[in-house]
Order: structure tokens, then sequence, then C-alpha cells
């Protein structure tokens, strides 16, 4: 079953753009230089506006409630963000989590199979969710043809510039992975905006400014409004918010560094050591699919709802209110995957708190075991890995299945509560209202945590090259 179906995608693989590995070691200096340019080119395009909507940037937006964890950016060339690539690698990891297709990932022919499939998957999705944005009426419904067209293509060069971007950072010539960076920007960016922003808002002055939490904040203190009112803004950055926001950062930055280390030791030279497995083992990757899963389903409905609302499959799947200044769920699967934002919201309504908390919860417990396999990190690879490195268990013999074995009590379980923990929190920091979405937060603040540590394992290995393959690095 894996090579007919991934075989179909292998002629196209051929037709998409591809950053070769370096055949040199790329100095740390050299990949941070990458990195900050990826990261420039990045502002820059959610910076531009596309050309031909100045007069429909306004309209609603399809995709207000996951601009964060999509890293996009309403009107401009990073209209789509990391949705693509994300969406492309949800579907992958469906396909082998269900078991529908079958990839040996130990056999290099059908990792590349695998791989260039995802990223045809991705062009494909660049297209349709191009199209989709331009059929769904998000520029308009007047757009003519000719201007259509032009935000098209616009859109897709943009998305494969985002590809591109992302595959040469993976590829060796950057620190991390462009997904993780690019979200890490857009939140950042984001939660500035939250806290600083002079732009339009619901409950802002008469004079519609002071948008920011802490702008907000200065000017209610200047003006002697009532105390609550200074902290609490329903449907804006209000310093509940923030203070949300740091809770998040500090509950994340303290559970990272939860680990279970194994003693291990160098099979010829017999020195001491210890291989972590962390408690968040899956990272943010688990809340990343289950997001971009919510994501698709929040646009589709739309889109459903507006051409043939009335059917009741399409009810099924999501009911909306158009009449407000951003279209609202108001029934169906799409209102119980969409975080109530604020105390507000889930009093209101405590029933779809409680639903989308453990839709949410399960979405990321099954991606964190699904993620096992497809990343290599599962206890057949760990210890395959420890072999390769010349390490083992102290009183155990060096052979993989026992290997494997010893790693399966610790693995499976940390990735599944990994994936508990990280759907709960990311959930909660939802209904506080944190700024950046509590997603958001959460993915962040792994990034940055993550980033810490690939800059560290970098420098180490440049002062000591040997050190390269236990690291993981070749």
């Amino acid at each position: 079953m894996t090579s007919k179906f991934l075989k179909v995608f292998k002629p196209f693989t051929h037709l998409t753009f591809e950053v070769k590995k370096p055949d040199r070691t790329v100095s740390f200096k050299e990949k941070a230089v990458w990195t900050i340019v990826c990261l420039v080119v990045y502002f820059i395009m959610i910076s531009v506006p596309l050309y031909g909507i100045e007069e429909t940037v306004g309209q609603a937006d399809p995709f207000f409630a996951m601009r964060a964890i999509l890293a996009s950016q309403r009107g401009t060339l990073g209209e789509l963000g990391i949705g693509p690539i994300v969406t492309a690698g949800l579907i992958m990891q469906l396909l082998v989590g269900s078991q529908i297709i079958k990839v040996d990932f130990n056999n290099s022919e059908e990792r590349a199979l695998y791989t260039g499939a995802q990223k045809v998957l991705s062009v494909l999705m660049v297209l349709f969710q191009a199209g989709a944005y331009l059929f769904g009426g998000a520029y308009g419904e007047e757009v003519t043809l000719l201007t259509g067209s032009l935000i098209f293509l616009q859109l897709l060069a943009a998305g494969l510039v985002i590809m591109l971007m992302d595959e040469l950072i993976q590829k060796g010539y950057g620190l991390g992975s462009g997904i993780s960076l690019f979200i890490a920007a857009g939140v950042s960016f984001s939660i500035l905006n939250g806290l600083f922003g002079f732009t339009e808002g619901i409950g802002a002055d008469p004079a519609g400014r002071y948008y920011g939490a802490i702008i907000a904040f200065f000017y209610g203190l200047a003006n002697n409004e009532k105390f609550i009112n200074v902290i609490y803004r329903p449907l804006n950055p209000d310093i509940i918010a923030f203070l949300a926001t740091i809770l998040v950062f500090g509950i994340v930055i303290y559970v990272e560094s939860m680990r279970i280390e194994i003693p291990i030791s160098h099979a010829k030279y017999k020195i001491p050591a210890r291989y972590p497995i962390k408690f968040l083992y899956t990272s943010n990757i688990p809340v990343i699919l289950a997001s971009a899963l919510f994501a698709n389903v929040y646009f589709i409905s739309q889109i459903l709802y507006k051409r043939v609302s009335g059917n009741p499959l399409v009810d099924l799947i999501g009911r909306w209110d158009f009449t407000g200044e951003q279209p609202m769920p108001t029934g169906g699967l799409v209102y119980f995957t969409t975080a109530p934002r604020g105390i507000s919201q889930i009093v209101d309504d405590p029933i779809r708190a409680v639903i989308y908390l453990v839709i949410l919860v399960a979405a990321c417990m099954i991606f964190s075991v699904i993620w096992l396999e497809t990343a290599g990190m599962g206890p057949r690879d760990v210890a395959k890995q420890l072999l390769d490195a010349d390490m083992q268990i102290p009183g155990f013999r060096r052979n993989p299945k026992v290997l494997e074995k010893y790693l399966e009590r610790y693995i499976p379980i940390a990735a599944l509560l990994g994936g508990l923990f990280i759907g709960v929190l990311a959930g909660f920091a939802d209904f506080l209202g944190a700024l950046g979405t509590g997603t958001g937060i959460l993915l962040t603040t792994g990034i940055i945590k993550q980033y810490s540590e690939i800059i560290a394992k970098e420098r180490l290995a440049e002062i000591s090259p040997a050190v390269r393959g236990f690291l993981g690095m070749e």
C-alpha cells in the first residue's frame, strides 16, 4: 500500500523546488545569518499588502481565530502563513496514524517518498487555500477575473517562498525549524500589538484609540475609571490577559525542565552519562497539528455555510453568524473546536468550554503518539541512535530489541502525558484570554526554549566536533 500511494506523487516531486542538503558542515555563524535572513523576509511578507485588495482588506477575516498559530497576517503576502505546510503534514500524519498507508521510516527510499509526497501535497494545499480564499469571498464578492488572478498568483508565490524558507532551515542551513520560527515570530508580533498597539478596537476610548492592554491600563488610570474597567475589557486585550500570558510562559518553562534521565555509558570507554526523556517529549508538535485541524474545519465550514446553508450536513459541520465585524460560529462541530476567549464567553456557555477542552486534549494525545513514529522519536529509533553512538544502558545487553523494550517503559507514556498536559494548558490559556491565544503562547514559549537548546548544542558541536553524532547533528 505504501509504494502504490506514495509513488503516485513521485513524478510530481520533480516539479517542486528543492533545497539540497549541505555537503559540508555549516558553521553556527552561517546558520544564524540564514535564520535571520528568513525571519526578515517573513516579516516583510506579513507587512506588505496584497496588490489589488485595497478596497476589500477590511472584509471579515476567515481565519481570525487562527492567525497566531498559522503565522499569518490578514491581507498581506503572508496571508496563508504556514497553513498549507502544516495542513499537508496533518493529512500525512493522519494517513500514517490510521494505517491507511504504511511507511518504513528506517527505509531511506520510503522516507524520501514520504517527504516528496508531503511537499507535493503542500503545494496543492497552497493552490487549494488560495483558491478557497477567493471563492469564499475573503476579498469581497466583486473581485474581477484579472484582480482575482493577480491575488491568486501572489498567494501562490508567497506560499512557495515560505515553503522554501522552511526547507532551507530544516535542511541544515538554519537553526531549528522554519515552521517553529515563523510561529514564534507571528505570536510575538501579536503579543506586542496586544500590549502596545494603537489601532482601533472595541471598548477603546471615544476616539477609537488605545487598543493595547498596557496603553489602555494607563489611559484608564489617568482618567479615574473604575478599577474593574481598567483591568478587564471584554473582547479586548487587558491586564488579565497580560497576566495569563506571563503565567503560561512560566508554567511551560518550568515543565520543559521536567524529565526522566536514563543512565547510559559508552560501550568502550565506560564513560557514564544520562539520556533525558522530557515530560513534553513531543514538544509543541501535537498542539500545532490539532490547531491546524481545527483551523481547516473553521475555514471550510465558513465557505460551505456561505454557499449552501440549510444543508443538514453543512449545519452539522458548522453554523455561522455573519452580521458582526467578524464571522462567529453559533453551532455545529466548528462551534466546539473554536476556543471561547475570555471569562465572559465561558460563563455564557460552560458546556462549550468543557467540550472544546476534551476535544483539544484528545487530539493532542493522539497526534503525540502518531508523531513518535513519523518523526523517528519512538523507542526503536532512540535505541538505534544510542547503539550507533556506541552507548549502552548499564546492566543490559547491547541489543536493539532489549533497548527498545526498556525504552517502551518511558517514551510512549511521556508522549501521552505530555500531549494531555499541553492540551489542557493551551485550553485554559485560551479561556483566560492570553495574548496571542493560549496555543500561540504555549508554542512560542516551547519554541524559544528549543532554540536556546539548539544554540547550546551548536556551540558545543563547534568546540568539540566529535560529539556531533551523539547530539544527532550529523
